[in-house]
């Protein structure tokens, strides 16, 4: 299998990321960060005590046999480690609850900021693509948000006491400790560079594989697997996207494994040297037992923050390719969203006089335009249908009265008002749609009614039910309102789940209605029952009908013809039959 590669794109995204913007995250919590530095710089103080209270024990209480000394110091280092433990637990608790703040806060950011995000971005990206963002790449972000300040501040102050603490002991030893930092660092700026790579092709590979378990494991999925015999085929690329995984996840582990033995090797070494140091004739006999016992203590343990540090730049360096994706997605321009200064308006007051002026659109690479120079009014209380053969740019009028997209030239206004005017949320309030796709949720029939009216009450739902013709065979169901609709409705037959979807729709009781093929996969006889309540609803509600049934639309109060992006024809049934024009060809 090919091994996926890094593209220039994401390289110089990755160089883009800087750790003023990670810090950035860090600032509102500051007070709490304020508070866990102090209780770190409190415990590494208080735990510099026990090199002092092991060398008087060694030099003075034991030689001397001064049990009251020995027992105020043996209780003096009890005490050190019963405070540093305390202390070591509240500021585990206050990191811990910052960084999980900080994670829930990207979260939410990323989830919030793609909700605004157009439908051609959806288009052009992968559902798994996207899930990887928000699971993988946030969640490998933890452990770096999560430790990588306190880790810093607990081991900086760690190893800046400890040298303190050496240096008074004897700073000709201390020297002699100190002399690994420079290869120490210098391999791991290498090994944190290697890391950084593998971490970000990782990452590419778990989206993969979740686009593959997304594809694959989904009903309809499931079912064009079974249906094309590709269930091996997917099997195996599932196999090969999990291999690549582990040899990635071995190199991870391993990168630099090698060199960082070595620095380990050589801290350990230090000791020996020492103890080699402190026979020679410049130092013997200027140090007692106690105190060369105390500075290899102190020297053992400045070993922990030191790699401790060490360690850190390497999984924030690393980390940075996880920061680059996430960020990605927190900078994608929002091309559709609520204007600086919107327009007020009460959906309660809205009439529903729709007017096209001019309206010019055009997906993104595409050599035509979708729809060019239309001119529509619609009336508020009136029907307009919208007809013509498929690509017309029928959908792509209904799109754009429910501001999915806006128009590149022209505007089209809802009693006066330009849609982009109106806050999204105002304009969700007064346009409801029904299209040919439907999408429910997997959960229960009341719930996806719901979904269109959070605080709907039980009567209100079954009222729009009935007024759907779904009523009844919700009520037939083994548990009603409560049955669970199962992934993306198959539960129910396309006709049952365009009902559902008209109910859905019906609930929030919207001003102007657009039903886009709202019957195409209904039965003739379940269509006309349909079609009566939609007569009946349409009145003193403005609505725009498109259909391929012409049938459906003889009795609308307008129709228009729509023939490549342009209106050829407009009129009512009876006047384009009579001009023996493209209607009369459609509906022939």
């Amino acid at each position: 299998m090919r091994r996926p590669t890094v593209t220039a794109a994401e390289k110089a995204q990755a160089r883009e990321v800087s750790l003023g913007r990670i810090g950035r995250l860090f600032r509102p919590h500051r007070r709490a960060l304020t508070v866990v530095i102090a209780t770190i710089a409190a415990s590494s103080i208080v735990a510099m005590a026990s090199p002092f209270l092991l060398r008087a024990v060694i030099d003075t209480a034991l030689p001397e046999r001064d049990v009251p000394l020995l027992a105020w110091l043996t209780g003096a280092m009890v005490a050190v480690a019963a405070v540093t433990a305390a202390l070591g637990v509240v500021q585990t608790w206050l990191s811990t609850k910052v960084g999980q703040q900080i994670m829930h806060r990207l979260r939410t950011d990323v989830f919030a900021h793609l909700q605004r995000q157009s439908l051609a971005f959806f288009t052009r990206t992968r559902t798994g693509e996207v899930q990887s963002r928000i699971t993988n790449d946030i969640g490998g972000m933890q452990s770096v948000v999560t430790s990588t300040a306190t880790s810093v501040a607990s081991n900086l102050t760690t190893a800046v006491a400890t040298a303190v603490a050496m240096v008074a002991l004897s700073w000709q030893l201390s020297l002699i400790s100190l002399v690994v930092l420079p290869p120490a660092i210098w391999l791991t700026r290498r090994v944190a560079a290697l890391r950084r790579t593998i971490t970000s092709a990782q990452q590419r590979e778990l989206a993969d594989l979740n686009v593959t378990v997304e594809e694959a494991l989904s009903i309809n999925g499931i079912q064009l697997a079974r249906t094309m015999g590709a269930g091996p085929a997917l099997v195996e690329r599932f196999t090969g996207s999990s291999e690549r995984l582990i040899d990635l996840e071995l190199r991870a582990q391993l990168a630099g494994r090698w060199r960082m033995a070595s620095t380990s090797v050589v801290f350990a070494a230090i000791p020996a040297v020492i103890y080699l140091g402190a026979g020679l004739p410049i130092t013997g006999g200027a140090m007692t037992i106690g105190t060369l016992i105390a500075f290899t203590t102190l020297q053992s343990g400045l070993f922990r923050p030191l790699m401790g540090l060490l360690n850190v730049g390497v999984s924030l360096v690393s980390s940075l390719a996880l920061f680059a994706r996430v960020f990605e997605y927190l900078d994608l321009p929002v091309e559709i969203d609520d204007p600086a200064r919107p327009v007020p308006v009460d959906p309660a007051r809205v009439r529903g006089d729709v007017r096209f002026e001019g309206v010019t659109f055009s997906y993104p690479a595409s050599p035509a335009p979708a729809v060019a120079g239309v001119d529509l009014e619609v009336p508020a209380g009136s029907t307009l249908a919208l007809v013509g053969e498929t690509g017309s740019g029928k959908s792509t009028l209904a799109a754009l009265v429910a501001r999915l997209h806006d128009p590149g030239a022209g505007r089209i206004t809802l009693d006066g008002v330009d849609l982009r005017d109106m806050r999204l949320a105002d304009l969700a309030a007064v346009v409801g749609v029904v299209s040919q796709e439907t999408y429910l949720l997997h959960t229960t029939v009341r719930e996806n009614l719901r979904y269109a009216k959070p605080d709907a009450t039980d009567a209100e739902i079954e009222a729009a039910a009935r007024a759907a013709r779904i009523h009844d065979l919700i009520a037939g169901l083994p548990e009603g309102y409560d049955t669970v609709v199962g992934s993306r409705g198959h539960r129910f037959s396309g006709g049952e789940k365009q009902r559902l979807a008209i109910a859905r729709t019906l609930l929030r009781d919207p001003r102007v209605l657009i039903l886009d093929e709202a019957t195409s996969a209904l039965d003739t006889e379940t269509e006309r029952a349909v079609q009566d309540a939609f007569d009946a609803l349409a009145r003193d509600r403005t609505t725009i009908t498109i259909a391929h049934r012409l049938s459906t639309v003889r009795d609308a109060d307008r129709i228009a013809v729509l023939d490549h992006g342009r209106i050829v024809e407009s009129g009512s049934h009876d006047d384009l039959m009579s001009a023996h024009g493209r209607y009369a060809v459609l509906a022939a």
